[in-house]
C-alpha cells in the first residue's frame, strides 16, 4: 500500500492555531518538506514534535526531492508537505 502526500496547511498567523490533525501529521510522517525549514522547525517544537526530518523543497530544491518522495511513497511512507503560512502549492492565502 502506497504512502500519502499530506498538503499541510499550517497557520497563516499565530502558530499556536495549529490544529492537533495538524500535529499528528507532523509527527507521524517519515519526511516533511518545508519552504523554509526554520519556520517548520519552530511549528515542531512549538507542538512538542522532535523526531521528524524535515527537507527543504522550495522552487530551487524540488527538482531534487521528486525521487526521493515517490520512493518514500512507494515503500508505504507518509511525506508532508508544509509551506510558512496557508495552503501550500495550492494558493496561499488558503
Amino acid at each position: 500500500m502506497p504512502g500519502t502526500l499530506f498538503v499541510v496547511a499550517t497557520p497563516l498567523g499565530n502558530l499556536e492555531d495549529a490544529s492537533p490533525r495538524l500535529a499528528r501529521i507532523l509527527r507521524e510522517s517519515a519526511l516533511v518538506l518545508a519552504e523554509d525549514t526554520r519556520r517548520t522547525r519552530q511549528l515542531c517544537d512549538l507542538l512538542g514534535i522532535t523526531a521528524p526530518r524535515i527537507a527543504r523543497c522550495d522552487e530551487h530544491a524540488e527538482e531534487r526531492r521528486v525521487g526521493e518522495v515517490l520512493e518514500l511513497l512507494r515503500a508505504g511512507k507518509d511525506v508532508a508537505l508544509v509551506s510558512d503560512a496557508g495552503t501550500p502549492a495550492i494558493a496561499d492565502p488558503g
